[in-house]
């Protein structure tokens, strides 16, 4: 019988107390534990950035690879395993910004992996730079008189690429968030949840401010009406929707490939006979 426990280390978290990153954690973990997956049947994969640390504070499988780089890496092991749950883990930065081309080929290709995006707004590692996120106007640290450029709307560009599972999550929100990724790994092909995580240092809002402005969609919304979803996303309000906009699945990248999961033959073969064919 699995517990929650199975998934706790003993590494030191590297984040700022108080950080919501803490609540994101949870909610993985405790999705993990609900949807009854096992340590050594996950893969956790990130790349570099505040949201890229969460792998390291899990007993499981991760991988860590280049700014940018998560996506594609989460494809490649989903393709040459396709039996391990893959989910990534990364930041606005991270997907948006240098991952941004890699977001988009992914969201078209529809491999079945999950994608969590950390989304505060800002470069919190590199000490609060405008993200591919940041709302127009924001003065930061380096737009000193404001961000110039409106912000890129990720559900949106997912909705309209064809992605098959489009949500948006609370970091301070944990039940929620929580059921959100469950309900992701219920699903197949690429799903993703862009969770708002106010950066406690560096944002533009504190937890507070969202506490007042979420609001839970409800049944009333059809998941499976694309119109619907678009609209919702395109309206503009001071309130802001959290939950599941569209869920509708379609063919999985490799579906037609007629390459099956087997141990792979150079593991079966000794050191000897392969160097031998080397020598």
């Amino acid at each position: 019988m699995i517990t929650a426990e199975e998934y706790k280390n003993e590494i030191k978290s590297a984040w700022c107390p108080g950080c919501s990153n803490f609540g994101i954690l949870t909610a993985v973990r405790n999705a993990l534990f609900s949807s009854r997956i096992k340590p050594h049947e996950i893969v956790l994969v990130s790349g570099i950035g505040q949201a890229a640390k969460l792998p390291h504070y899990l007993r499981c499988n991760f991988f860590n690879g280049l700014h940018g780089r998560a996506l594609p890496a989460a494809t490649a092991i989903k393709a040459v395993n396709p039996n391990l749950k893959v989910l990534v883990t990364t930041g606005d930065g991270d997907c948006y910004g240098e991952g941004g081309n890699h977001f988009i080929g992914a969201v078209r290709r529809n491999p079945d992996i999950k994608v969590v995006v950390h989304n505060n707004e800002i470069y919190a590692l590199t000490k609060g730079q405008a993200s591919p996120t940041t709302p127009y106007g924001t003065k930061t640290k380096l737009q000193f008189d404001g961000v110039k450029i409106p912000p890129f709307d990720p559900l949106l560009v997912a909705l309209a690429l064809g992605c098959g599972f489009v949500a948006r999550g609370f970091a301070g929100e944990l039940v929620h968030l929580a059921d959100l990724i469950s309900e992701s790994f219920k699903f197949k092909g690429f799903a993703l949840i862009d969770v708002i995580q106010p950066c406690i240092i560096f944002g533009q809002h504190k937890p507070e401010f969202y506490k007042d402005k979420v609001f839970k969609l409800t049944r009333e919304h059809c998941i499976s009406d694309y119109d619907s979803a678009m609209k919702l996303l395109r309206t503009s309000t001071e309130k802001i929707p959290i939950g599941i906009f569209y869920k509708k699945e379609r063919e999985c990248f490799g579906a037609k490939s007629d390459i099956t999961c087997s141990e792979p033959e150079v593991i079966k073969r000794s050191v000897a006979e392969l160097m031998s064919e080397f020598c």
